[in-house]
């Protein structure tokens, strides 16, 4: 497995200023974040390391020619919109972009696209089974055609208000996961997998990675810290940030040995990319560099090749 972070944590630097970082610290990968140039929508949106509005064969050469000057690998594209908003329009907007990424991962032989299936939020996941197909099949096709898997991250995006009642992404449990991969069983479309997200949600973090070893293409490395104080107080049926909160790996609930362990025996060998929204660590730029750093030294300990 290979060893990397997300880039959203670092919106300040310049793309050959993540790589120059990336590789100083011994980082193997660094997921790209690739959202459209202009004013960030929430917290950790609106990064853009590579703009693929019109990215072109020699972009891909001087992105690639900048990666291997670093010696550091690209783990894959990410965008993290609601494609199932309910405003067709403004869901329109977020698959054309999407399409965007699919076209230059192909070109930078990358290969893989990361997000979020996306859901209209006050209806039920049976209300929004028909968008939910209608949108991600030909979504499927599009990125099989040109050889790119696509990760798509199980968080229920259920954090504020404006996410209320059902959080703005479908893909969060393995019942549901079973059903978007009948619905689509193009072995390209997977999890891009943060166990973080089940452990807040009361779930095992470790019984998917046996049953969705194949669907595997992209791992996220967060970990979160459940107050239990607060939930017996506010109860589950509360916006989820009032009883946890994201942390750095190995400042959680997360046992990240026997993580690592499993996720190896499930056959995965691919990247883990730390992702930092641990606001302890957000004062400035060197202290966002630390906790990559930090994280970095803790989750060594378990994967070998990183």
């Amino acid at each position: 497995m290979k060893l990397g972070f997300v880039s959203a944590i670092l919106p300040d630097l310049e793309l050959e200023d993540v790589f120059a970082f990336a590789a100083e610290e011994r980082f193997a990968c660094v997921e790209l974040m690739c959202w459209p140039k202009g004013k960030a929508e929430r917290r950790y949106a609106g990064v853009t390391h590579l703009d693929v509005a019109a990215f072109t064969q020699d972009d891909a050469r001087r992105v690639g020619a900048l990666a291997a000057k670093h010696g550091v690998g690209i783990s894959g594209l990410g965008y993290y919109p609601n494609p199932l908003a309910p405003d067709r329009e403004e869901a329109a907007v977020y698959v054309a972009h999407l399409r965007k990424l699919m076209e230059a991962a192909a070109l930078l032989g990358v290969n893989v696209v990361n997000t979020f299936v996306g859901r209209d939020w006050t209806k039920s996941v049976e209300d929004n089974w028909p968008r939910f197909v209608e949108t991600w099949k030909p979504l499927a096709r599009f990125a099989g055609e040109r050889g790119v898997r696509i990760g798509i991250e199980n968080c229920p995006m259920f954090f504020s208000g404006d996410e209320w009642p059902g959080g703005k992404n479908l893909a969060v449990s393995p019942k549901i996961w079973r059903r978007m991969f009948e619905a689509i069983p193009d072995a390209n479309f997977g999890l891009n997998y943060d166990p973080s997200h089940m452990a807040w949600q009361r779930m095992d973090y470790l019984k998917p990675l046996r049953e969705f070893g194949s669907r595997l293409v992209h791992v996220h490395a967060k970990d979160v810290r459940i107050d239990r104080e607060r939930l017996d107080d506010v109860g589950i049926l509360a916006t989820p940030l009032e009883y946890h909160c994201p942390k750095l790996p190995g400042l959680g609930e997360i046992d990240w040995g026997r993580f690592c362990s499993v996720l190896g025996d499930s056959g995965y060998d691919g990247p883990v990319c730390i992702e930092v929204e641990d606001r302890a660590y957000e004062k400035n730029l060197e202290t966002r560099k630390q906790a990559l750093r930090q994280s970095g030294r803790y989750l060594r300990q378990f994967l070998s090749d990183a």
